[in-house]
């Protein structure tokens, strides 16, 4: 296991970019998120990243499975520090923004995501 969280806080615009599916994104920080980012944010627990993000790497969010497509040349060095990324669910060998984390799997929307359970990389 490279990381392990439990989410503790959905902003009141979280999920409006997961809702539009020509967007589908996620953006997850940890606790100590600025008050004014926590608002778009899913909100965790704090945790030490062990090792580094890998192309196929496997990511669970609230249960649901996914594969690490790409990774954006600023998403590694923020998840350590911040716990913050992108997780942008179109897939694809190219990340969309330097703190993006692209993932192909299973269809994703606004009701799986639910405080208490788990994102885990792995």
């Amino acid at each position: 296991m490279k990381y392990s969280v439990t989410i503790t806080g959905i902003g009141s615009d979280a999920l409006f970019f997961l809702e539009d599916r020509s967007s589908n994104f996620l953006i997850i920080f940890n606790e100590s998120a600025p008050p004014e980012l926590q608002e778009i944010s899913v909100l965790h627990t704090e945790a030490e990243f062990q090792g580094n993000l890998e192309i196929g790497d496997t990511v669970t969010i609230c249960g649901k499975t996914f594969k690490i497509s790409a990774i954006g040349s600023e998403a590694e060095h923020t998840m350590k520090t911040l716990g913050h990324c992108t997780l942008g669910f179109n897939g694809g060998d190219t990340p969309e923004r330097p703190g993006y984390i692209m993932l192909e799997g299973e269809a994703i929307t606004p009701d799986d995501i639910v405080n208490g359970m788990k994102i885990e990389i792995y």
